[in-house]
This record gives C-alpha cells, sequence and structure tokens, in this order.
C-alpha cells in the first residue's frame, strides 16, 4: 500500500515514538472528515469511504472493502471519526515504516480490529486478511504462532498477541540499532583517520622545532 503524492494524507505527520497524530493535524483531520461527511451524520458510508480510500491511496476495491468491514465494528454500514482516525495512523504508520511500533504502541485496538468473530482470539486467517496494512511476512508469521501460541489452539489470545508485539519490537529496535551502528562506522574510521593525521603532523612539528633548536646551538 502507498498514499499518493499530494493527497491530504501525504502532509500528515505521525509521531514516531507513539505513533499518534499531533493536535494540529488532529483538527486539520476532523474538518477533513466533515467534508467527506457529504451527508452531516458524522459517519462515512462505503461509498464516501471508499472514494476517500480510493483518491489517498493505492488500495484495490476489495482490499477497500476488507478495510471497511474492519473498522464497521458495529456492522451498520457506517465507520465514524473514530476509526477513520485509526485508519489515518494505521496508513501513515506503514507509509513511514512503523508496523512493528503502531501494533506495539496500540496492541489492544489492534487485537480488537484483527478480532473479526468477536471471540477473542485472533486466527492465522485474520493475518493473512489484513497483511497489506500490517506487513507481517509468511516465516514470521509461522514464528508468531509457534512462539506464542501457549495455548496450542492455533489461535491467539490479547496476552499472547501481547507478548509478540513486545518481541517484535525489541527486535526492531536491535535492528535499527544496528543500522545506525552501522552507519556510525565509516564516520568513526574517518575520525581515526584524523587522529592519526593529527597525530602524525604533531610528532612533524616537534621533529622540526627540535632539529631546528639544535641547528641554532651549534
Amino acid at each position: 500500500m502507498k498514499l499518493k503524492q499530494g493527497s491530504f494524507l501525504w502532509y500528515l505527520y505521525l509521531d514516531k515514538l507513539y505513533c499518534l497524530l499531533s493536535v494540529r493535524n488532529v483538527k486539520a483531520l476532523v474538518e477533513y472528515f466533515h467534508l467527506l461527511d457529504v451527508h452531516r451524520k458524522k459517519t462515512l458510508n462505503d461509498v464516501l469511504f471508499y472514494h476517500f480510500l480510493h483518491h489517498v491511496t493505492d488500495l484495490k476495491r476489495n482490499q477497500i472493502t476488507i478495510v471497511f468491514n474492519m473498522l464497521d465494528w458495529n456492522a451498520v454500514g457506517e465507520i465514524g471519526f473514530d476509526q477513520f482516525y485509526m485508519l489515518v495512523c494505521i496508513l501513515l504508520a506503514q507509509e513511514n515504516h512503523l508496523e512493528e511500533q503502531f501494533i506495539f504502541r496500540h496492541s489492544r485496538p489492534v487485537f480488537e480490529l484483527l478480532d473479526l468473530d468477536g471471540e477473542l482470539k485472533i486466527g492465522p486467517s485474520n493475518f493473512h486478511m489484513y497483511n497489506f496494512l500490517f506487513k507481517i511476512k509468511k516465516q514470521q508469521l509461522r514464528d508468531l504462532y509457534h512462539d506464542f501460541d501457549i495455548t496450542g489452539d492455533c489461535r491467539l489470545n490479547y496476552k499472547e498477541f501481547k507478548l509478540f508485539t513486545i518481541f517484535s519490537m525489541n527486535k526492531y529496535q536491535e535492528s535499527q540499532k544496528a543500522v545506525e551502528e552501522e552507519k556510525a562506522l565509516p564516520e568513526k574510521k574517518v575520525s581515526q583517520v584524523n587522529v592519526s593525521q593529527r597525530e602524525s603532523l604533531l610528532g612533524i612539528n616537534h621533529f622540526e622545532s627540535v632539529s631546528n633548536y639544535n641547528c641554532e646551538h651549534l
């Protein structure tokens, strides 16, 4: 999934630590939601929702339908601003490669979104259905159920899901730390070279000063 460049969501900023919008951005999003709400019902039906997502993303029609059904918690055929706000944060998290951070910070709402049947458990099919939003790889999904399905019923309850989010977040932070260290390595080498050069120059200058002193006193 990609946001279309130049669309309204393109200009919103998602905090990288908490994966939430700033107060200013929320106010702008409220106004945008009111513009989309042409029927003045403080909700968006499936038609309005489709045109919105089609305008700001490259999602296909069937994917947009899946997202709408996911957000329509009460199966009333409409979504309110709370669900709309959650969706925007998910889209921005994916655009900024913050999926792990978002799931970790908002594990309860994400769990409730994935729990389609309201059974307080999530099966592999739930992840497959929404994989285009949360980008959980097949191997990662297999490891998820192998490592965190403590009850052994091939479904995750919230505690098991929460453990998974903590593990994923730790793994993500470790990978980010490794990347930063790798980037810092060339700078460190350059710094060491500069120090060596300065030491060499100091040695040369010291040698010259000693030589000059000896020559003057011959």
